[in-house]
C-alpha cells in the first residue's frame, strides 16, 4: 500500500469539491473531516453518518477514479494501523465510573476532552505553526473574529494575545459587524477566524469579504473544507467531538495556548516588557483581590 495515497486522495477530494454534485460534496467533506471513521466504518454506517445512500458512496469512489468503494476506503483503513492516536486511561477515570450514572457521564466527558486535546495538538505541524506565528507578527493589523460559542475562544485569545501582539484587534467591536471593521483592511493585514460546524454565517461572510480585499486568512476550525467560495492561507484544525449535544472546545483552546506560547517566544524582550506593563498596571489599580491579613 502506498503510504501517501491517503494524503493524495484527500487533496484530490478538496480540489474536486466545487465541481461535485451536492450529495457527492457531502460525502467528500465527510471523508476529509473524518478520515479515521471513514477507514473504520463499513459502507452502511458511513452512508448513515453522511445521510446518503450506499450507491452515492460507490459513485463517489468511481468519480475519484477508484474501481469501487473498498478501493477508495483502503488507504484510510491502512492508515489507522500506522497513526492511531491513543490516550492513556488514568485510574481515577475508572473510579469515577463506579460512582453511578453521573460518574460515568463525567468519566466519558473527561476522557473525550483528553483525547481531542491530544488529537488536535498532534495534527499541528511545527512548520505550519511557525508560518502562522510569522504571519501574525509581520502583519500591519491582525483582526480576530468569531461569534456565538466561538466568541469565548476569541475573547480569551485577544485578552492574552494583545500583550504579545499589540496589532491584534477583536472584531466586531460594540454593535458593528466584522465587515464594518474590515473596511480599510488590505493585503498588509491578517485575519484569524474561529468557527466550527455549524459554521456561523457572519464569520463566513467576514472571511469572504476579507479575502476579496486581499487580507491573509488564518482559520481555526474543525475542517479545511468550509466553503467553496474562499480558501484560507492556513487552517489550524481542532477536533470538537463531544459526548453531549454541543461541540467540545478543549482541543481548540489547546491550539490557541500553543500559538500564544509561540507569539510570546518570538515576540522576544518587547513582548516581555508589554506583558509586564499590563501586570504593573493591574497591580497599581488594584485589579486583583487580595485577602486582608488578620490582626
Amino acid at each position: 500500500m502506498d503510504p501517501a495515497q491517503k494524503t493524495r486522495t484527500i487533496s484530490a477530494l478538496k480540489e474536486a469539491l466545487s465541481d461535485l454534485s451536492p450529495r457527492l460534496r457531502i460525502v467528500a467533506k465527510y471523508i476529509v473531516d473524518h478520515p479515521s471513521d471513514f477507514g473504520l466504518d463499513p459502507i452502511r454506517e458511513t452512508a448513515r453518518k453522511c445521510g446518503v445512500s450506499t450507491y452515492t458512496l460507490v459513485r463517489m469512489a468511481r468519480r475519484m477514479g477508484f474501481g469501487g468503494y473498498e478501493e477508495l476506503r483502503e488507504p484510510f483503513r491502512q492508515s489507522l494501523v500506522l497513526s492511531n492516536v491513543l490516550v492513556e486511561r488514568p485510574g481515577w477515570l475508572e473510579e469515577l465510573r463506579e460512582r453511578g450514572t453521573l460518574g460515568r457521564v463525567q468519566a466519558d466527558a473527561a476522557l473525550n476532552s483528553m483525547a481531542i486535546v491530544q488529537r488536535s495538538l498532534h495534527q499541528q505541524s511545527p512548520a505550519q505553526m511557525e508560518r502562522v506565528a510569522a504571519m501574525l507578527l509581520e502583519a500591519r493589523h491582525v483582526y480576530l473574529t468569531a461569534v456565538r460559542a466561538s466568541y469565548a475562544l476569541a475573547y480569551c485569545f485577544h485578552y492574552v494575545g494583545r500583550m504579545a501582539l499589540p496589532s491584534l484587534q477583536l472584531i466586531p467591536r460594540h454593535m458593528n459587524s466584522a465587515i464594518d471593521e474590515l473596511n480599510y483592511a488590505s493585503d498588509q493585514d491578517v485575519m484569524i477566524a474561529i468557527t466550527f460546524t455549524p459554521y456561523s454565517r457572519e464569520t463566513i461572510e467576514a472571511c469572504k469579504f476579507a479575502r476579496a480585499k486581499g487580507v491573509k486568512l488564518i482559520m481555526l476550525s474543525d475542517s479545511d473544507v468550509i466553503s467553496p467560495e474562499f480558501s484560507a492561507d492556513e487552517t489550524l484544525i481542532a477536533s470538537v467531538l463531544s459526548t453531549h449535544h454541543f461541540g467540545c472546545y478543549s482541543g481548540a483552546s489547546a491550539i490557541i495556548e500553543t500559538l500564544l506560547a509561540l507569539l510570546v517566544e518570538q515576540g522576544g524582550s518587547d513582548a516581555v516588557r508589554r506583558i509586564k506593563s499590563y501586570e504593573d498596571l493591574r497591580i497599581n489599580n488594584n485589579a486583583y483581590w487580595i485577602a486582608q491579613k488578620k490582626h
